[in-house]
């Protein structure tokens, strides 16, 4: 059986995101893209080889040869158009973050479960070997007792009309790179942090450009997050995970397949892990569609974006902000 997946919006991730990876995936054919503009999808479709282009998204929806959507569309339209796809009976691979906050991913969350449809949150970094060989080395006792968690993502974003700015559509540094980071530190600490305090920076009102979050777990280890997407370390992606007996740096957690490496340091000895050269989307896209034809389980299911999205929403609140909405 193939997999039929229909693209929302021609956005500009969706080549890597998608495109590129089906073309390793013999099982999954990307037939279909909608935008708001259908000259758009034309091109976008004329470009990248694929046959059917619809007037918008309802349309597309409506295609009964459709069996999955790729929901690339602004944070703020997440929510909205997942809920539409599983209700006209699409399975569905959603851009993170999952929603615009906590509340919207919950209704989300319901609608899925009421359902017999698969709803990944893309978080691709998560299907990656590395991230599984650090989950691993964690487990492994090697580091001891896990004290310490942290995870950041700070990246250069200068266009200050990017939409990853804009209130309306759900913008900041957290909901863009943080909930990478977010996303991280649950994962490696295998539980649900408490934010405890958070300092921001803001590029105009409501708007942060950097924000770093103190966090604490239930058995009393700290964690912390850091994000931003304007600050004075244009790039810096990684994590550290420090134990009683050692600890486990990460570089480039969120895309490894790019110089990616884990170093561990423990017992009196240091020793570096390179990490696999293939693309964070091509496991994620053989994870969706084992998921959608063969029941396969994954790990960023509704349950897992609904934690995630409390996480950022308590990062906005303990900085003085508000969680983002709909658009």
């Amino acid at each position: 059986m193939t997999l039929r997946i229909g693209i929302l919006g021609a956005a500009r991730i969706a080549p890597a995101a998608l495109i590129r990876p089906a073309r390793r995936v013999a099982e999954v054919e990307v037939a279909a893209v909608a935008a708001r503009d259908r000259a758009k999808a034309s091109a976008f479709a004329a470009k990248h080889g694929i046959a059917q282009v619809h007037d918008g998204y309802e349309d597309l929806l409506a295609d009964p040869t459709i069996d999955a959507v790729y929901n690339p569309l602004p944070n703020g339209l997440h929510g909205r158009w997942t809920i539409a796809a599983i209700e006209a009976g699409k399975h569905v691979l959603c851009e993170k973050p999952f929603t615009a906050n906590a509340t919207e991913a919950r209704q989300v969350a319901a609608v899925a479960k009421a359902s017999d449809r698969v709803v990944m949150e893309a978080f691709h970094y998560r299907y990656h070997p590395m991230t599984a060989r650090a989950i691993e080395i964690i487990a492994s006792g090697e580091l001891g007792e896990i004290r310490h968690v942290e995870a950041w993502m700070l990246i250069p974003l200068v266009r200050r009309n990017d939409i990853r700015w804009r209130l309306d559509l759900a913008g900041g540094s957290v909901m863009d790179v943080g909930c990478y980071a977010l996303h991280q530190v649950r994962t490696y600490a295998g539980a649900e942090p408490e934010v405890v305090g958070a300092s921001v920076r803001l590029l105009r009102p409501q708007i942060d450009r950097w924000l770093r979050a103190d966090l604490r777990f239930g058995d009393g280890r700290t964690g912390r997050v850091t994000a931003a997407m304007l600050s004075h370390r244009p790039l810096s992606l990684g994590a550290r995970i420090t134990g009683s007996a050692g600890e486990l740096r990460i570089r480039n957690p969120a895309a490894p397949q790019f110089l990616g490496r884990l170093s561990v340091r423990a017992g009196g000895a240091k020793r570096s892990e390179r990490a696999s050269r293939e693309p964070t989307y091509l496991h994620q896209l053989r994870a969706f569609a084992g998921a959608v034809l063969r029941g396969e389980p994954f790990p960023t299911d509704v349950d897992d974006a609904v934690a995630n999205m409390e996480a950022i929403d308590a990062c906005y609140r303990a900085a003085g902000l508000e969680p983002r909405s709909p658009s």
